[in-house]
């Protein structure tokens, strides 16, 4: 039986690698993403909140501890990246109960 694992934490170690197979696309991502997260409109610890709540919606492990650790790193304390999953979550339900307009909305029709 094998050991492996579908996430692999030292895999976010070799994020930086993923030029090997196409070093100009990695390049430019790699650009943009710096320019992103510096400090503009938002700060980079505003950025950090932000990018911690979209990984917890997007379910990455790897996002999670990148920005747990720049979180803390930022600045934040434990409650302020809490609220921030709390934010992300209820978004992400509101987006799935919306959803039940339609469903209404259809069965509606089907039963009148």
């Amino acid at each position: 039986m094998s050991n492996k694992r579908y996430f692999d934490p030292e895999d976010l170690k070799r994020f930086g690698q993923i030029g090997e197979w196409q070093k100009p696309m990695a390049d430019k991502f790699f650009a943009w993403y710096g320019e992103v997260f510096k400090d503009g409109a938002l700060t980079e610890r505003e950025k950090a909140l932000i990018a911690l709540a979209v990984a917890h919606t997007v379910q990455c492990p790897y996002c999670i501890d990148a920005y747990t650790t720049t979180c803390l790193e930022k600045g934040a304390d434990e409650e302020q990246m809490m609220e921030a999953v709390h934010v992300a979550a209820a978004i992400r339900a509101g987006s799935s109960l919306v959803f039940s307009t339609q469903m209404m909305n259809h069965a509606k029709e089907i039963t009148m």
